[in-house]
């Protein structure tokens, strides 16, 4: 899923890190906002001031993505769960888990977390906008209303069940406690996973069919990516399953997510 990375700090224990092609999204996303939506919202800026937008958008989207990731990793210690540590790359961020979840109940909760997470965060910056919006420069509350919409979008868009998304994780562990059966349940999962990338896939190449070559790229991409990982999570978990986790469901013992950016 990554490669060459760089540990930038520690935060509660879990190393930060980012992929190299994290990089390549920086670039994209600075150059879309400060071309394309900062001087839509406020129109009639200088274009050096669209760049810092631009940057501070960055900087704001990277610490939604670390504070998602947070949860799913804070969520994990609880239960006993070993993570590895925090990176973000190019569609958005992971928490690296060394361990399979001990319960359908863990995975649930440690699955949930992020999007909630991301939820609460939209809601706080968006009142956090309304309230200075009488007194703070524009271009403050636009940033901040960006940052309100896509940490909404990044919770919402993960609750799709499809894995490895945190819906689709909310799905295995609904389907893991009803079965008992984390095998079974992986199973189901991951061919959600890899009917959301074919959707994608084919969504992008539409895109780029009518005349938007980036983004429909991007969408294929992406799509590429879920699919690919829905199918590696499901060998990984025949190649790695012990049996004794099928039992366990919602009541298994208590010792012993990742995002991903539209």
């Amino acid at each position: 899923m990554v490669g060459r990375r760089l540990t930038l700090f520690a935060l509660f224990g879990f190393p930060i890190r980012i992929d190299a092609s994290w990089l390549l999204l920086a670039v994209l996303v600075v150059w879309s906002l400060g071309t394309g939506y900062f001087p839509v919202v406020v129109p009639g800026l200088p274009v050096w001031q669209y760049g810092i937008m631009g940057g501070v958008g960055l900087i704001g989207l990277a610490s939604s993505l670390v504070a998602h990731e947070l949860s799913h990793a804070l969520v994990a210690r609880h239960f006993r769960m070993r993570i590895n540590g925090i990176t973000l790359f190019i569609f958005g961020g992971v928490a690296e888990l060394a361990d399979e979840p001990p319960s359908a109940r863990a995975e649930f909760l440690m699955a949930i977390a992020g999007p909630i997470a991301s939820i609460i965060v939209a809601i706080v910056v968006h009142v956090t906008a309304a309230a200075i919006g009488g007194v703070a420069p524009v271009t403050i509350v636009a940033v901040l209303e960006y940052l309100a919409v896509i940490n909404f979008i990044l919770g919402v868009f993960n609750l799709i069940p499809a894995f490895p998304l945190d819906g689709g994780r909310c799905l295995r562990a609904g389907l893991w406690a009803w079965r008992r059966d984390m095998g079974w349940a992986t199973k189901i999962a991951a061919l959600t996973g890899q009917g959301l990338g074919l959707l994608l896939m084919a969504f992008g190449l539409y895109t780029v069919v009518t005349g938007s070559l980036i983004i429909g790229g991007w969408w294929a991409v992406m799509g590429l990516f879920v699919r690919k990982a829905a199918a590696q999570s499901a060998r990984y978990h025949r190649m790695m399953h012990r049996p004794d986790l099928g039992s366990q469901g919602w009541g298994g013992p208590r010792d012993g997510g990742g995002s991903v950016q539209p």
